[in-house]
This record gives structure tokens, C-alpha cells and sequence, in this order.
């Protein structure tokens, strides 16, 4: 368990992957290489366990895992969005333009229809016919 104020040291990730390359490379065991690079205190065997979580990030993701900041807890906000890919976005463009083209066709026949009801009123009330 962590005591008030102790700090941990923070080892890169080419650090790491070079750590786990020997020991795979060479059969060590998790102690001799914590005594070979002199990784933390050893009491409790926490540098076993940070030894062993790093060999299974390496087998899982490879490198790579080593980049990823697996500190903390994860954000449970609004997830970030992803930018589209460009002829994705050059559909949703062309659609936008259609979908605007629509509107004002709809918009031109609404008024279209309002002018013409308007007048069908007026003739029917110089007829003297009741309007519907």
C-alpha cells in the first residue's frame, strides 16, 4: 500500500519493452530482473507485479500498449468525436445540398398553394357561395 507522500517513478515505454525483450530473451525470472535493472524496492513483490502486468500488455497489444496512459479512472463523459473520412464527408455535404434544394421546392409550393386557396375564397364569396 502506497504511504503519504511516496512518489513513483514513471519508466518509458522503450524502457519497458526493452526490459521485457531480455528477460524473454535470456529466460530470466521476474526477480533476476528486478535485481538486474533495479525496478522499485521488490517488498511485497510489487516490482513482480508491475514486471508481469507489463509482460501482459506486451503479449496482448503488443508495443504499442506501452504508449497507452492507463492511469486514473476512465472518462465516463460525452465520448470525443471522430473526424470523418473525406468522401464520407462530401456525402453528408451533397446531402445537406439536396435536403436544401427539397425545402425550398416544399417552401415555394406551400406559398403556391396558400395564393391559390386564397383565390379559390375570393371567387367563391363573389358567387356568393359558402367557402369551405
Amino acid at each position: 500500500m502506497a504511504k503519504k507522500g511516496q512518489t513513483f517513478k514513471k519508466y518509458s515505454a522503450e524502457f519497458k519493452l526493452c526490459v521485457i525483450l531480455d528477460m524473454r530473451e535470456h529466460g530470466l525470472s521476474y526477480r533476476e530482473t528486478v535485481r538486474k535493472y533495479e525496478l522499485g524496492d521488490n517488498q511485497f513483490g510489487g516490482a513482480r507485479q508491475m514486471l508481469q502486468r507489463w509482460e501482459r500488455i506486451y503479449l496482448t497489444e503488443g508495443a504499442e500498449g506501452f504508449m497507452v496512459e492507463r492511469r486514473g479512472r476512465g472518462s465516463k463523459g460525452r465520448p470525443r468525436k471522430k473526424p470523418l473520412p473525406p468522401e464520407a464527408e462530401s456525402d453528408l455535404l451533397d446531402e445537406v445540398q439536396q435536403l436544401r434544394e427539397r425545402n425550398e421546392y416544399l417552401e415555394a409550393e406551400l406559398e403556391y398553394l396558400k395564393k391559390l386557396d386564397a383565390l379559390v375564397r375570393a371567387e367563391e364569396e363573389r358567387n356568393g357561395k359558402k367557402p369551405k
